[in-house]
Protein backbone atom coordinates (compact mmCIF):
# COMPACT_ATOMS: atom_id res chain seq x y z
CA UNK A 1 0.00 0.00 0.00
CA UNK A 2 1.10 3.20 -0.52
CA UNK A 3 0.99 6.02 2.11
CA UNK A 4 1.86 8.74 -0.18
CA UNK A 5 0.41 8.47 -4.13
CA UNK A 6 0.90 11.55 -6.30
CA UNK A 7 -1.15 11.66 -9.62
CA UNK A 8 -0.71 13.90 -12.65
CA UNK A 9 0.23 17.18 -10.43
CA UNK A 10 0.75 19.91 -12.30
CA UNK A 11 1.60 23.45 -10.25
CA UNK A 12 1.92 26.68 -11.98
CA UNK A 13 3.58 30.20 -10.74
CA UNK A 14 1.77 33.47 -11.68
CA UNK A 15 5.24 35.72 -12.80
CA UNK A 16 4.74 39.08 -14.89
CA UNK A 17 6.05 37.11 -17.44
CA UNK A 18 3.33 34.47 -17.74
CA UNK A 19 2.97 31.83 -16.05
CA UNK A 20 5.68 29.78 -14.96
CA UNK A 21 4.46 25.59 -15.07
CA UNK A 22 7.20 24.37 -11.65
CA UNK A 23 5.60 21.09 -12.23
CA UNK A 24 3.65 19.06 -14.56
CA UNK A 25 1.85 16.31 -14.71
CA UNK A 26 3.90 14.35 -11.92
CA UNK A 27 3.15 11.28 -10.78
CA UNK A 28 5.08 8.90 -7.83
CA UNK A 29 4.71 6.75 -5.16
CA UNK A 30 5.84 6.18 -1.72
CA UNK A 31 5.09 2.56 -0.65
CA UNK A 32 4.37 2.17 3.04
CA UNK A 33 7.79 1.37 4.87
CA UNK A 34 10.22 2.29 1.97
CA UNK A 35 12.17 5.50 1.09
CA UNK A 36 11.75 7.33 -1.80
CA UNK A 37 14.51 9.10 -2.70
CA UNK A 38 14.08 12.27 -5.39
CA UNK A 39 17.12 13.53 -7.40
CA UNK A 40 17.50 16.35 -9.93
CA UNK A 41 19.41 19.65 -10.62
CA UNK A 42 18.69 22.69 -8.95
CA UNK A 43 15.10 24.16 -10.92
CA UNK A 44 13.69 20.83 -11.12
CA UNK A 45 10.28 21.19 -9.11
CA UNK A 46 11.40 19.45 -5.70
CA UNK A 47 10.86 22.34 -3.54
CA UNK A 48 8.03 22.90 -4.84
CA UNK A 49 6.62 19.41 -5.27
CA UNK A 50 7.00 19.03 -1.54
CA UNK A 51 5.23 22.61 -0.93
CA UNK A 52 2.53 21.04 -2.74
CA UNK A 53 2.14 17.67 -0.52
CA UNK A 54 2.32 20.32 3.01
CA UNK A 55 -0.05 22.16 1.32
CA UNK A 56 2.25 25.50 1.97
CA UNK A 57 2.87 27.06 -1.43
CA UNK A 58 3.83 30.52 -2.30
CA UNK A 59 0.90 33.27 -2.70
CA UNK A 60 1.26 33.13 -6.39
CA UNK A 61 0.85 29.10 -6.67
CA UNK A 62 -1.55 27.29 -8.00
CA UNK A 63 -2.43 23.61 -8.65
CA UNK A 64 -3.84 23.46 -12.28
CA UNK A 65 -4.51 19.41 -11.85
CA UNK A 66 -3.89 16.28 -10.69
CA UNK A 67 -4.25 14.92 -6.69
CA UNK A 68 -1.85 13.97 -3.86
CA UNK A 69 -3.29 10.91 -1.84
CA UNK A 70 -2.19 10.23 1.83
CA UNK A 71 -3.22 7.55 3.00
CA UNK A 72 -6.09 7.44 0.76
CA UNK A 73 -7.40 11.23 1.50
CA UNK A 74 -6.76 13.64 -1.22
CA UNK A 75 -4.92 16.21 0.52
CA UNK A 76 -5.50 18.73 -2.28
CA UNK A 77 -9.28 19.00 -0.83
CA UNK A 78 -8.57 18.88 2.94
CA UNK A 79 -10.11 22.25 4.46
CA UNK A 80 -6.80 24.00 6.23
CA UNK A 81 -7.83 23.30 9.50
CA UNK A 82 -7.52 19.46 8.59
CA UNK A 83 -3.62 20.38 7.31
CA UNK A 84 -3.19 21.79 10.23
CA UNK A 85 -3.81 18.48 12.51
CA UNK A 86 -2.25 16.53 9.72
CA UNK A 87 1.32 18.29 9.86
CA UNK A 88 3.81 16.94 12.80
CA UNK A 89 1.45 14.15 13.60
CA UNK A 90 0.95 11.90 10.39
CA UNK A 91 3.30 14.20 8.55
CA UNK A 92 6.78 15.53 9.25
CA UNK A 93 9.38 17.08 7.84
CA UNK A 94 13.19 17.70 8.56
CA UNK A 95 14.85 20.75 6.76
CA UNK A 96 17.53 21.39 4.88
CA UNK A 97 19.69 23.75 6.94
CA UNK A 98 19.93 22.76 10.93
CA UNK A 99 21.51 25.76 11.81
CA UNK A 100 17.92 27.36 10.90
CA UNK A 101 15.58 24.78 12.22
CA UNK A 102 15.60 25.79 15.82
CA UNK A 103 14.21 28.57 17.91
CA UNK A 104 17.53 30.07 19.14
CA UNK A 105 16.15 31.55 22.38
CA UNK A 106 14.13 28.22 24.13
CA UNK A 107 15.65 25.08 25.36
CA UNK A 108 15.96 22.04 23.29
CA UNK A 109 13.88 20.54 25.67
CA UNK A 110 11.51 23.64 25.55
CA UNK A 111 10.72 22.86 21.94
CA UNK A 112 10.29 19.42 21.76
CA UNK A 113 8.15 19.29 24.54
CA UNK A 114 6.09 22.75 23.18
CA UNK A 115 5.61 20.19 19.64
CA UNK A 116 3.75 17.76 21.93
CA UNK A 117 1.03 20.54 22.50
CA UNK A 118 -1.43 17.84 21.09
CA UNK A 119 -0.57 15.18 23.12
CA UNK A 120 -2.57 14.14 26.53
CA UNK A 121 0.51 14.01 28.78
CA UNK A 122 2.22 15.49 31.67
CA UNK A 123 4.93 17.43 31.49
CA UNK A 124 6.99 15.00 32.97
CA UNK A 125 5.69 12.27 30.89
CA UNK A 126 6.46 14.86 27.70
CA UNK A 127 9.86 15.41 29.30
CA UNK A 128 10.22 11.62 29.65
CA UNK A 129 9.52 10.74 25.80
CA UNK A 130 11.76 14.01 24.42
CA UNK A 131 14.77 12.51 26.37
CA UNK A 132 14.00 8.83 24.68
CA UNK A 133 13.89 10.29 21.25
CA UNK A 134 17.68 12.08 22.01
CA UNK A 135 18.89 8.74 23.06
CA UNK A 136 17.65 6.88 19.86
CA UNK A 137 19.35 9.74 17.56
CA UNK A 138 22.50 9.30 19.09
CA UNK A 139 22.84 12.64 21.34
CA UNK A 140 24.85 11.46 24.24
CA UNK A 141 23.61 12.33 27.84
CA UNK A 142 20.02 13.28 26.51
CA UNK A 143 18.52 14.47 30.05
CA UNK A 144 21.63 17.17 30.66
CA UNK A 145 21.16 17.98 27.05
CA UNK A 146 17.61 19.40 27.03
CA UNK A 147 18.75 21.75 29.13
CA UNK A 148 20.88 23.63 26.60
CA UNK A 149 19.98 25.79 24.00
CA UNK A 150 20.56 25.61 20.10
CA UNK A 151 24.02 27.30 19.58
CA UNK A 152 25.63 24.93 22.14
CA UNK A 153 25.37 22.05 20.07
CA UNK A 154 27.21 21.15 16.32
CA UNK A 155 25.42 21.15 13.24
CA UNK A 156 25.36 17.37 12.66
CA UNK A 157 23.91 17.44 16.82
CA UNK A 158 21.04 19.78 15.27
CA UNK A 159 19.98 18.17 12.67
CA UNK A 160 19.71 14.94 14.87
CA UNK A 161 17.73 16.70 17.22
CA UNK A 162 15.40 18.32 14.26
CA UNK A 163 15.14 14.43 12.93
CA UNK A 164 14.23 13.69 16.74
CA UNK A 165 11.51 16.43 16.78
CA UNK A 166 9.86 14.78 13.47
CA UNK A 167 9.90 11.64 14.58
CA UNK A 168 8.83 11.89 17.76
CA UNK A 169 4.96 11.61 16.56
CA UNK A 170 5.39 8.18 15.07
CA UNK A 171 4.28 9.60 10.92
CA UNK A 172 3.08 7.66 8.57
CA UNK A 173 5.43 10.03 6.35
CA UNK A 174 8.68 11.26 6.72
CA UNK A 175 9.80 14.11 4.34
CA UNK A 176 13.60 14.93 4.40
CA UNK A 177 14.45 18.16 2.22
CA UNK A 178 17.99 17.68 1.88
CA UNK A 179 18.90 17.13 5.01
CA UNK A 180 22.51 16.01 4.91
CA UNK A 181 23.47 19.19 2.26
CA UNK A 182 24.91 21.65 5.52
CA UNK A 183 26.96 18.77 6.89
CA UNK A 184 30.74 17.56 6.21
CA UNK A 185 31.30 14.28 4.38
CA UNK A 186 31.49 11.90 8.14
CA UNK A 187 28.51 13.60 9.59
CA UNK A 188 26.74 12.79 6.34
CA UNK A 189 27.27 9.12 6.72
CA UNK A 190 26.40 9.19 10.50
CA UNK A 191 23.06 11.40 9.96
CA UNK A 192 22.08 8.78 6.59
CA UNK A 193 22.44 5.36 9.07
CA UNK A 194 20.88 6.78 12.12
CA UNK A 195 17.89 8.08 9.40
CA UNK A 196 17.57 4.47 8.29
CA UNK A 197 17.87 3.05 11.59
CA UNK A 198 14.93 5.21 13.00
CA UNK A 199 12.61 4.34 9.65
CA UNK A 200 13.26 0.21 10.16
CA UNK A 201 12.03 0.97 13.67
CA UNK A 202 9.14 3.10 12.74
CA UNK A 203 8.24 2.16 9.72
CA UNK A 204 7.09 5.43 8.44
CA UNK A 205 7.47 6.12 4.39
CA UNK A 206 10.27 8.56 3.75
CA UNK A 207 10.41 10.81 0.82
CA UNK A 208 14.37 12.02 0.70
CA UNK A 209 15.12 14.90 -1.57
CA UNK A 210 18.83 15.38 -2.47
CA UNK A 211 21.49 16.44 -4.82
CA UNK A 212 23.63 14.13 -3.67
CA UNK A 213 23.53 10.68 -5.77
CA UNK A 214 25.80 8.48 -3.67
CA UNK A 215 23.19 9.62 -0.29
CA UNK A 216 20.23 8.38 -2.46
CA UNK A 217 22.56 5.28 -3.73
CA UNK A 218 23.12 4.69 0.25
CA UNK A 219 20.02 5.18 1.94
CA UNK A 220 16.77 5.18 -0.75
CA UNK A 221 14.74 1.92 -2.06
CA UNK A 222 13.52 3.55 -4.67
CA UNK A 223 14.46 6.47 -6.99
CA UNK A 224 12.27 9.43 -9.23
CA UNK A 225 14.71 11.20 -11.29
CA UNK A 226 12.90 15.07 -12.26
CA UNK A 227 13.70 17.17 -14.86
CA UNK A 228 12.46 20.75 -15.23
CA UNK A 229 9.07 19.76 -13.12
CA UNK A 230 8.83 16.38 -14.99
CA UNK A 231 9.21 12.89 -13.55
CA UNK A 232 12.04 11.55 -16.44
CA UNK A 233 12.56 8.17 -14.72
CA UNK A 234 11.29 5.97 -11.68
CA UNK A 235 12.32 2.45 -10.65
CA UNK A 236 14.27 0.57 -8.10
CA UNK A 237 17.68 1.92 -7.11
CA UNK A 238 19.89 -0.33 -8.19
CA UNK A 239 17.89 -0.58 -11.77
CA UNK A 240 18.11 3.38 -12.31
CA UNK A 241 21.86 3.32 -10.97
CA UNK A 242 22.94 0.44 -12.74
CA UNK A 243 20.50 0.66 -15.91
CA UNK A 244 19.67 4.14 -16.42
CA UNK A 245 17.08 4.39 -18.98
CA UNK A 246 17.07 7.99 -19.84
CA UNK A 247 20.15 10.11 -20.98
CA UNK A 248 18.96 12.78 -18.58
CA UNK A 249 19.76 9.70 -15.87
CA UNK A 250 22.77 8.72 -17.39
CA UNK A 251 24.23 12.01 -17.57
CA UNK A 252 24.06 12.54 -14.08
CA UNK A 253 25.37 9.79 -13.16
CA UNK A 254 28.58 10.58 -15.54
CA UNK A 255 28.51 13.78 -13.59
CA UNK A 256 29.27 12.08 -10.13
CA UNK A 257 33.05 12.86 -8.95
CA UNK A 258 32.72 9.29 -7.71
CA UNK A 259 32.67 7.97 -11.28
CA UNK A 260 35.27 9.62 -12.54
CA UNK A 261 37.93 7.02 -13.08
CA UNK A 262 41.39 9.48 -13.94
CA UNK A 263 42.58 12.19 -12.35
CA UNK A 264 41.42 15.57 -14.37
CA UNK A 265 41.08 19.43 -13.62
CA UNK A 266 37.30 19.72 -15.67
CA UNK A 267 34.52 17.97 -14.25
CA UNK A 268 32.00 16.50 -16.72
CA UNK A 269 29.32 18.85 -17.08
CA UNK A 270 25.83 18.24 -18.59
CA UNK A 271 25.87 21.18 -21.97
CA UNK A 272 23.24 23.54 -21.93
CA UNK A 273 20.67 24.98 -19.46
CA UNK A 274 17.29 24.12 -18.15
CA UNK A 275 14.51 25.53 -20.25
CA UNK A 276 12.64 28.77 -19.50
CA UNK A 277 9.30 26.93 -17.75
CA UNK A 278 7.27 30.26 -19.08
CA UNK A 279 8.12 29.42 -22.38
CA UNK A 280 8.12 25.41 -22.44
CA UNK A 281 9.59 23.84 -25.62
CA UNK A 282 7.54 21.55 -27.43
CA UNK A 283 8.42 17.63 -27.15
CA UNK A 284 10.94 16.26 -24.90
CA UNK A 285 11.86 18.26 -22.56
CA UNK A 286 15.29 17.26 -22.39
CA UNK A 287 15.81 17.19 -26.42
CA UNK A 288 18.05 20.57 -26.51
CA UNK A 289 20.78 18.73 -24.03
CA UNK A 290 20.56 15.31 -25.20
CA UNK A 291 23.43 13.86 -27.25
CA UNK A 292 20.85 11.15 -28.77
CA UNK A 293 17.92 13.20 -29.64
CA UNK A 294 16.37 12.29 -33.44
CA UNK A 295 13.38 13.48 -34.88
CA UNK A 296 11.08 11.58 -32.84
CA UNK A 297 11.63 13.87 -29.64
CA UNK A 298 9.63 16.44 -31.58
CA UNK A 299 6.74 14.42 -29.70
CA UNK A 300 6.34 14.42 -25.65
CA UNK A 301 7.29 11.04 -24.96
CA UNK A 302 5.29 9.12 -22.30
CA UNK A 303 6.44 6.79 -19.71
CA UNK A 304 7.07 3.48 -20.72
CA UNK A 305 8.81 0.51 -19.22
CA UNK A 306 12.11 0.02 -19.61
CA UNK A 307 11.96 -2.86 -16.90
CA UNK A 308 10.40 -4.86 -14.12
CA UNK A 309 9.21 -1.70 -11.94
CA UNK A 310 11.85 0.60 -13.90
CA UNK A 311 9.65 3.51 -15.78
CA UNK A 312 11.15 6.30 -18.25
CA UNK A 313 9.74 9.20 -20.27
CA UNK A 314 11.75 8.15 -23.32
CA UNK A 315 11.59 7.50 -27.20
CA UNK A 316 14.37 5.21 -27.26
CA UNK A 317 12.08 2.82 -25.34
CA UNK A 318 9.19 2.69 -27.21
CA UNK A 319 11.70 2.41 -30.69
CA UNK A 320 13.83 -0.57 -28.65
CA UNK A 321 10.67 -2.69 -27.66
CA UNK A 322 9.06 -2.16 -31.34
CA UNK A 323 12.26 -2.72 -33.18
Amino acid sequence: MAVLDIRGLSVGYSTPRGELRALRDVSMMVPEGKIVGIVGESGCGKSTLISAIIRLMAPNARVGAGEVRFQGRDLLAETEAQMRALRGTQISMVFQDPMQTHNPVLTVGRQMMDIQYRERLSRAEKRQRAERMLALVGIPDPEARLNQYPFEFSGGMRQRIAIAMALMAKPALLIADEPTTALDATLEVQIIKRLRELQDEIGCGVLFISHHLGVIAELCDEVVVMYAGEVVETGSVRDVFHAPAHPYTRALLECDPGHIKVKTRALPTIPGNIPDLVNLPGGCIFADRCERRHAACAARPTMALAGDGHRAACHLITERETA
